[in-house]
């Protein structure tokens, strides 16, 4: 076992494993509650709202999916004073995260900043607003409109939602650094997902309260003034041999541009004809057991959905299914050929300021790997641990952050490896810290694996003559994020 701090503290490891709990109680609201101070509505009301012809605006552009609709609706409204902006807020809801409780804070939001500024990802796509809403802006601010300019340099983004609706915003607003349309706006969080590793990264808890209205105002407060932090996100591209028949989770797409990188050679020759998958990532890419853990579970939310009424029965229902699946198992009753990861993955990395692949080795007790972004994984976990200086040095390891270019590369061996890393009495098995990375995955005695980016699973077919490849790289452009705390 690989001790969480280098030195084998017993006591520190103990402190860890109290302040994760700690966490995940302040994520329910109760250090908010302590912490809290008393904020104007009508006062916040003025500083996030827009006016009325801007609000318009948008709404007119992305219904019509035309931004020249903006022109004719500023014209409506010339009689309206065009006063300053100070602090401009939209909010996207996904009603569908946090146990189907998204419509009540909707009601809430639309009652501090009116309905044209919050939008429902049933009726209005992040990437509709990236290229008609804040394309309407652009275009008012090219005909001179300064009000439009202003609203369009300062807007935030606050998204209510899981992991996976943040880096669809995030993903969405990554594409207005490809075609130039600088800022980019930041995003807050409003947690309603059930691990919300992305939103304890930056200091906005666990769990949203809705028992507590007040909640909602600091929230928007914050995240009209939240100072503005980085965050690295992760190019993956998946080839595989033609004809394997692969079912995309949303975060992928096939794609044509299906070229490896060329300072690696690949040992084995690529099949005539292949297939390729591309998609962004923020928190983590994994393949292995915890993937068909996660699979299973989302497949069995899917058919019951009664089942999904929060994140707390979610969490409960996950750990069941985990037991179902061979986790804590299967080593004493497969065979030896489907136990580790080594049988059929071979890793290159990239090291921090180095050009060259390298490949490393696969630990044979190893069962899943994971490639982690973020210093949260697991609703709220830290499974590289806080590691000392000494151990971080004796490794050639640097201290973990995210947006520092790097991802962190540990493995679980099974299930009970994994429950005693999650409560952090001991550290996953740290393997490598990469730049980049490129697995190959073939079959032999496996015909499928299993692998997810930020909570979203699929299953990869898998050929017995030809490999598979995984190539993870990092967007040269940052996402901008606002920390809550």
């Amino acid at each position: 076992m690989e001790s969480i701090n280098g030195g084998g503290d017993s006591t520190r490891e103990m402190t860890a494993a109290r302040v994760s709990l700690l966490d995940s109680f302040g994520g329910c609201g109760i250090s908010a509650m302590a912490t809290a101070t008393r904020i104007d509505r009508k006062e916040l009301s003025r500083r996030i709202s827009m006016p009325q012809y801007l609000r318009l605006a948008m709404r007119r552009a992305m219904r019509s999916k035309d931004v020249a609709a903006a022109d004719t609706t500023a014209g409506l409204l010339e009689g309206e004073e065009k006063a300053g902006v100070e602090a401009p807020l939209v909010v996207f809801i996904n009603s569908k995260s946090g146990g189907r409780r998204g419509p009540e804070l909707k009601q809430r939001l639309v009652q501090l900043m009116g309905e044209e500024q919050v939008f429902d990802l049933k009726e209005v796509k992040p990437d509709e607003f990236v290229q008609y809403g804040l394309g309407s802006l652009e275009q008012l601010a090219a005909n001179g409109d300064q009000c439009a300019k202003e609203t369009r340099e300062k807007i935030r983004v606050v998204v209510a939602g899981g992991d996976g609706t943040v880096g669809w915003l995030l993903g969405s607003l990554g594409e207005l650094n490809k075609q130039g349309r600088e800022p980019i706006p930041p995003v807050s969080v409003i947690p309603l997902g059930t691990g919300n590793d992305l939103s304890r990264s930056f200091g906005w808890g666990g769990s949203f309260p809705l028992a507590w209205k007040s909640a909602v105002k600091r929230s928007i407060h914050r995240a009209s003034n939240g100072p503005i932090c980085r965050l690295d996100s992760w190019q993956v591209l998946i080839t595989m041999p033609a004809g394997g028949v692969l079912k995309l989770p949303y975060s992928l797409k096939s794609t044509e541009e299906c070229t490896l990188d060329k300072g690696l050679v690949t040992q084995d020759p690529l099949p005539e004809k292949v297939n390729c998958f591309g998609g962004v990532f923020y928190n983590y890419f994994s393949i292995g057991m915890d993937a068909q853990v996660a699979y299973g579970f989302h497949h069995l939310r899917n058919e019951r959905p009664y089942l999904a009424q929060g994140p707390i029965a979610n969490k409960l229902i996950y750990s069941g299914y985990s037991c179902t699946q061979g986790w804590f198992f299967t080593p004493c009753v497969s065979t030896p050929g489907l136990r580790g990861l080594n049988n059929i993955t071979r890793i290159h990395i990239k090291r921090v300021g180095s050009a060259e692949w390298e490949q490393i080795r696969v630990p044979s007790n190893v069962r899943s790997i994971v490639c982690l972004n973020l210093h949260n994984y697991a609703s709220g976990r830290h499974p590289w641990g806080n590691l000392s200086p000494e151990y971080l040095e004796k490794r050639g390891f640097v201290e973990a952050n995210a947006d520092d270019g790097l991802l962190e590369i540990f493995g679980l061996k099974h299930g009970w490896h994994a429950t005693f890393v999650m409560v952090e009495l001991i550290s996953a098995k740290h393997i490598a810290q990469a730049a980049a990375i490129r697995f190959e995955v073939r079959g032999g005695d496996w015909t499928q694996s299993f692998m997810q980016m930020d909570g979203e699973p699929w299953k990869q077919p898998l050929d017995q003559e030809f490999s598979t490849y995984v190539e993870i790289k990092r967007v040269p452009h940052r996402s901008l994020m606002i920390r809550g705390e």
